[in-house]
């Protein structure tokens, strides 16, 4: 059966593209930017500077197109996050899982934009980042403090990631590749 499959879906990318487009939000230094030039590049660079506003980037995996909005974090740019979510294939949300002090903040603008109508039913996929780091939160942690059990109105996951050393990142990719919304 697995030949078989993957006959078919050797024929399907023959003829489908596929356009996913996502948007990236979290916190400011939650390593949004670094995930991008990581899922580009497959490179890591340490000298990252903030996003101002947000910046977009294509970048495509086979016969999957990734457009890939990638939102500043700092409280002035968090107004504009339901703007740039609307209608996407997924929301990203990358927490810093090193911050401990940032959790309660990030757990609050996470539930603030979830509220939001017009994001319903977009799903939703949580990054613990910088797991390379010895104070990271555990998964079960994350989940637990993010209070991730209580958002019941679309998919979620979450996957504990480090971009440093890409870490799960091909796994990140492969979720959004079969779980993501179709694209408008």
């Amino acid at each position: 059966m697995g030949l078989w499959a993957s006959f078919l879906n050797w024929l399907r990318s023959l003829f489908f593209k596929q356009e996913i487009e996502l948007s990236l939000v979290g916190l400011q230094n939650a390593g949004k930017t670094s995930l991008v030039n990581v899922v580009a590049t497959g490179g890591y660079n340490e000298d990252m500077i903030p996003t101002v506003g947000f910046n977009m980037r294509k970048v495509t995996k086979g016969n999957v197109t990734i457009k890939l909005w990638d939102l500043g974090g700092q409280r002035r740019f968090r107004t504009m996050w339901e703007r740039y979510c609307r209608g996407v294939s997924a929301i990203l949300y990358v927490v810093d899982a090193a911050d401990r002090d940032s959790i309660p903040i990030s757990r609050s603008e996470l539930h603030d934009l979830l509220k939001k109508p017009a994001l319903g039913g977009i799903p939703l996929l949580i990054l613990g980042n910088k797991i390379d780091k010895l104070e990271a939160l555990s998964k079960q942690a994350l989940v637990d403090q993010l209070d991730l059990n209580s958002v019941t109105d679309r998919e979620v996951c979450c996957y504990m990631i480090s971009c440093k050393e890409s870490v799960n990142i091909d796994v990140v990719i492969d979720w959004l590749i079969k779980h993501s919304k179709t694209a408008k």
